[in-house]
């Protein structure tokens, strides 16, 4: 009887420290602590710093659903139907990356667009890629000849202001100048040359109260040609005053509508959401005829309406008119929806 109490009680002994070690074998690890993503507010809102780093990464765009009109819109004469209106679709999309470095912010952009004019007839493509520090400017983005005044009337810019381009720009408060050199490979050529251009453009503008200015200037060193820019702005009553004036000795990458041209407008605040812009410009010597402008002059006037639906979407109708001597007159327009994020 005592033995087998002894081994009863051995049993229950082994059984029981038994137990225990089972139970310490699958007691899971405390979990590591997870980095949640943190505000960056050192660069302004909706940046966020990548997680393990000290990066700030912003992303930002649109989706933009589009209905032009006009006389053989969208391919221009060359496509196969005739339709006097076409909708299109596009996404946006912008990575800013930033982050602090002994000679200032070190800035990287990605913009990322897609268009589809249907199902079948769709492209990506890259809309801009540059690194920016100190000033200095490199990669793919778009050269002070985009700019422009704010309704869709005037008619001032390059025929293509995209490019691979080396620039640096000094800004000080409200005053900036710089100076860029620029790859124009897809630019027009008159020269009969191929396509290997090289442009120089210079900037400047600034604001001061109510009125802003910006100056562009650019030579085009195939076409051995060059052009010179004048823009303004000023508030006055319920909107704001915009004026313009292009000169370009011959057609070239940098301006190539008319010899010079002027334009104006008007942007009336009508309510916080509304916006309506008139707009109309004049041209001399309009167009090109071989390496040359035309003889005739032209005139477009055009309106622009903006209106902000909710916040980050707005809706735009414009309606362009077009007038030139030598020429048949064309009317044009679209009607847009887009929402940014």
């Amino acid at each position: 009887m005592n033995i087998k109490s002894l081994l009863l009680g051995s049993a229950a002994a082994l059984a029981v420290v038994s137990g225990a070690q089972a139970a310490d074998a699958i007691v899971a690890a405390e979990p590591e602590p997870v980095e949640y993503v943190r505000v960056c507010d050192a660069y302004g809102t909706g940046y966020f710093y990548i997680p393990g780093t000290e990066t700030c990464l912003k992303i930002e765009g649109y989706i933009r659903f589009q209905v032009n009109v006009g006389d053989r819109v969208g391919n221009s004469d060359t496509r196969a139907n005739d339709s006097d209106w076409d909708a299109v679709t596009r996404g946006q999309v912008q990575f800013t990356a930033k982050s602090d470095t002994e000679y200032g912010p070190l800035t990287g952009v990605i913009v990322m667009q897609f268009n589809a004019d249907n199902a079948t007839d769709q492209n990506a493509k890259l809309d801009s890629a540059y690194l920016d520090i100190a000033g200095f400017r490199a990669g793919l983005f778009y050269s002070w000849w985009d700019d422009g005044l704010s309704g869709e009337t005037d008619d001032i810019g390059s025929p293509v202001t995209l490019h691979n381009s080396l620039r640096y720009q000094y800004e000080s408060g409200d005053f900036y100048a710089g100076i860029s050199v620029d790859e124009l490979e897809d630019s027009p050529f008159y020269d009969g040359e191929t396509s290997n251009n090289v442009g120089v453009a210079v900037g400047l503008g600034g604001k001061a109260g109510a009125f802003s200015y910006q100056i562009t200037a650019g030579y085009d060193t195939d076409n051995e040609e060059g052009a010179v820019r004048a823009m303004g702005t000023v508030e006055i009553g319920p909107g704001t005053l915009g004026l313009a004036a292009v000169y370009s000795t011959n057609p070239n990458a940098y301006y190539n509508a008319a010899e010079w041209a002027i334009a104006a407008e008007y942007a009336i605040k009508a309510t916080d959401k509304l916006k309506i812009t008139p707009g109309v410009q004049y041209y001399s010597d309009y167009g090109v005829v071989g390496s040359d402008f035309g003889d005739g002059d032209a005139w477009k006037v055009g309106l622009t309406v903006d209106y902000q639906i909710v916040d980050n979407f707005y809706a735009k109708a414009s309606v362009q008119y077009l007038d030139p001597e030598d020429a048949d007159d064309s009317t044009t327009g679209y009607f847009r929806l887009q929402r940014s994020f």
